[in-house]
């Protein structure tokens, strides 16, 4: 059985950044292109940021019972094929699946044994400076983006890792700890130093750090607004 890792963040927290840097650094990691209904967005690629299908395709493919997850998310179908589960399992490689709170809480349901790690924002602040810098979205959107943002973050408790994103290439050794750390469990290896720093981002360790970054979501919400 493939090691399973689910990473999940809000909009504009550097989750495909840390993604693209992890699948560039390690080896034998299947990783799972979503489908969606959205339009691409920029330079984006059928195939290599999402699969872009039609509403009547992603609905065919529910039918088919070809997903491990599946969600609806701010009007557009997203899911996990199965199809890359039995790809990684044939390789002998883990699997990275990078998929929002609902898609990790079926999947965790499904695969109890699938490590989850949820990225964080260092605070509300930092989340809309990023969504603005990013030029893609209209300021209804980007406000609807830090409002869900607000709602996904409650959610961090049911994740076995944290990671709070706050200065990108220790972001990227923590979460490559992780991963490697994990591996090294079902192999019986054990490099102290990467397990150490692995267990550093355990929701247990990491819970009184993120006091502030929570606080500072909901002091924007008890004051409506910015």
């Amino acid at each position: 059985m493939a090691n399973i890792f689910i990473i999940s963040a809000p909009s504009g927290s550097g989750k495909s950044t840390l993604v693209r840097a992890l699948r560039e650094t390690v080896s034998n990691l299947e990783f799972s292109i979503s489908y969606t209904t959205r339009r691409p967005r920029g330079t984006e690629q059928n195939g290599r940021e999402y699969y872009f299908v039609t509403r009547e395709e992603f609905e065919a493919m529910v039918r088919r019972q070809e997903f491990l997850e599946h969600a609806e998310v701010f009007g557009n179908y997203y899911g996990t094929a199965r199809r890359f589960l039995e790809s990684a399992e044939e390789k002998a490689y883990d699997l990275l699946l990078d998929i929002d709170v609902q898609g990790a809480e079926q999947i965790k349901r499904k695969l109890p044994a699938a490590q989850s790690i949820f990225i964080l924002p260092p605070n509300r602040g930092e989340l809309e400076r990023r969504l603005r810098e990013r030029s893609q979205d209209s300021e209804a959107v980007i406000q609807r983006r830090l409002e869900a943002a607000a709602r996904e973050i409650e959610n961090y408790w049911k994740y076995d890792y944290i990671l709070v994103n706050d200065r990108l290439p220790k972001s990227v050794k923590d979460l490559q700890a992780i991963l490697l750390a994990e591996r090294q469990k079902r192999q019986e290896q054990t490099d102290r130093n990467l397990i150490a720093r692995a267990e550093m981002c355990r929701l247990d360790r990491m819970r009184e750090k993120l006091h502030p970054i929570l606080e500072s979501f909901q002091r924007t919400a008890a004051g409506g607004g910015k």
